[in-house]
């Protein structure tokens, strides 16, 4: 109750101010949720913990992730070794070594002795000059020597040395044309030596010749004579007979 003076009086509640009256303080609404989206928020809350297992009391938390992934499990155990397997490993270890070594003592032994030419000797007899034929040329030391041994109407003998001088070939007597042919370059060579067809630039070479203490040729192949040296009238370059 107020007096008459206009004055408030002791105890009395103020009226709520006017919103509406100039000067009066504006007045803020607080926002407020409505009932729809607190229901939407609940349902999605839900569906994430959807397929989460319950977690026991006192258990650890769970590692598995939201999308339903669970934790790799453990593989089965090793099975245990047995005494015919480890017998079988040991057996396959051994001969592994075995085999090693007796490959390490090979190469050993292979080193000692070295890679060795064995070549024929380059002194031979070929027989007595009586056993050649006249006009004629022996091919009996061809493969084993390679040479060629001639006999002339003279008496003369003489090796020549069956290499083709165009590029090494070894040629062949061909009884039927009298020749010596090379079968690699088609060279031809009369029954001196003489060369007269094919791309060979010379003539063959010739080995010395002469007579051992029993009256056999003796064939000496480390001393050669060339024709186009001259060294064909070289003594030792043929053998003459009686």
């Amino acid at each position: 109750m107020s007096d008459e003076s206009g004055g408030q009086a002791p105890g009395a509640t103020a009226p709520a101010p006017d919103p509406a009256a100039p000067g009066a303080p504006r007045a803020f609404a607080t926002p407020v949720r409505s009932e729809a989206y607190k229901a939407s928020g609940a349902a999605a809350s839900a569906k994430q913990t959807e397929g989460v297992p319950p977690t026991a009391p006192g258990a650890p938390a769970a590692t598995a992730q939201a999308s339903g992934r669970t934790a790799a499990q453990p593989g089965p155990a090793p099975a245990p070794v047995t005494r015919r397997g480890f017998l079988s490993t040991l057996g396959v270890a051994w001969t592994s070594f075995a085999a090693a070594c007796a490959a390490g003592a090979v190469a050993t032994n292979r080193f000692m002795f070295p890679n060795v030419l064995f070549e024929p000797p380059q002194t031979f007899k070929a027989g007595f000059p009586s056993e050649f034929l006249t006009g004629m040329v022996d091919t009996r030391f061809k493969e084993s020597y390679g040479v060629f041994i001639v006999r002339e109407e003279t008496g003369e003998i003489y090796a020549l040395k069956a290499v083709c001088t165009h590029l090494g070939c070894t040629p062949n007597w061909l009884e039927a044309e009298n020749k010596i042919k090379c079968p690699c370059h088609g060279s031809g060579f009369y029954r001196t030596g003489i060369n007269y067809e094919g791309p060979a630039p010379r003539p063959l070479e010739r080995y010395r010749i002469v007579l051992a203490d029993d009256g056999q040729i003796l064939i000496d192949k480390t001393r050669s004579f060339a024709y186009e040296k001259g060294e064909w009238s070289t003594p030792e370059s043929l053998l003459r007979t009686a």
